[in-house]
């Protein structure tokens, strides 16, 4: 692992790193924000999944987490949304909703994205693994919590691993990504034609095949442009209340689907991980 910058914040390090992953076959760029902590202990650990054109960068310069991650004793970790590089497969036209910036936290099974669009395996797996070498992070205290395409990552992942996120939440998320057009291009071109494989990367999908958690959290602008056509958190909220699962669902006047609203309410949903973190 190579490190590409760390900086002193709040008494913690807020870092940037660069390895060769296995799973994309590329390097790939991440950041952990390490807050201040005696010698020797373990730290719970906060994902974070950005959104589409989004790098680890976005949330790290713009998030406004690394006060609160200090004064709780929480690790932060952002990690890119695609693989990239020379060789590595981008939309045709060049489109900002598919190919590169636009992982949509899947493994690709269709030519020729499969052979680095990994994303589903690294998050979960490879990266995991190396924040739990490299860093001071006590795996067994998780929780996960994304914005936009990085919300429906949040929700598809902690929802398939209820046993190891003590909490997940999102920001403006893709809920229901079979049914909204951002969704059906990212699905239909990573993992092709069979809706019924689609069924694992869609939040509302997999609670209505059975999946559950005990709450989540989701907060969504009430002027995002984006709120009709792409995010329908309405279809979550439905799909919730016929599975018994705790949605608290806030809906922000006035709010965008920007960073200016993701820190707003950034505090709010590091407090919410916290207390079910311990």
């Amino acid at each position: 692992m190579e490190t590409v910058s760390e900086n002193r914040a709040f008494g913690g390090v807020q870092g940037v790193y660069r390895h060769a992953s296995a799973s994309t076959g590329t390097d790939m760029v991440f950041s952990v924000f390490v807050p201040p902590h005696e010698a020797g202990a373990k730290l719970p650990v906060v994902w974070y999944l950005s959104g589409l054109t989004c790098t680890h960068a976005n949330v790290t310069e713009k998030g406004e987490f690394r006060a609160l991650c200090a004064e709780l004793g929480l690790i932060f970790v952002a990690p890119d949304t695609s693989p990239r590089g020379e060789g590595v497969a981008d939309d045709v036209d060049g489109a900002y909703d598919f190919g590169l910036g636009a992982g949509f936290y899947v493994d690709a099974t269709e030519a020729p994205f499969a052979d680095h669009y990994k994303m589903w395996s690294y998050v979960t797996e490879e990266l995991p693994a190396l924040i739990a070498a490299a860093f001071p992070a006590d795996m067994g205290r998780q929780s996960i919590m994304g914005h936009s395409m990085g919300g429906h990552g949040a929700l598809t992942i902690g929802l398939t691993y209820p046993e190891r996120f003590s909490a997940v939440s999102a920001f403006a998320p893709i809920v229901a990504p079979s049914q909204v057009p951002w969704g059906r291009k990212a699905l239909g071109g990573y993992l092709g034609a069979d809706k019924a494989a689609w069924r694992k990367h869609d939040a509302v999908a997999l609670i209505e095949d059975g999946a559950r958690v005990e709450a989540l959290l989701v907060d969504q602008g009430g002027a995002d442009a984006f709120l009709e056509k792409e995010l329908q958190p309405d279809l979550l909220r439905a799909a919730c209340e016929a599975a018994g699962i705790d949605l608290t669902l806030n809906m922000r006047a006035g709010y965008d689907h920007s960073y200016y609203f993701i820190s707003t309410f950034m505090a709010d949903h590091l407090r919410w991980h916290a207390d079910r973190l311990g």
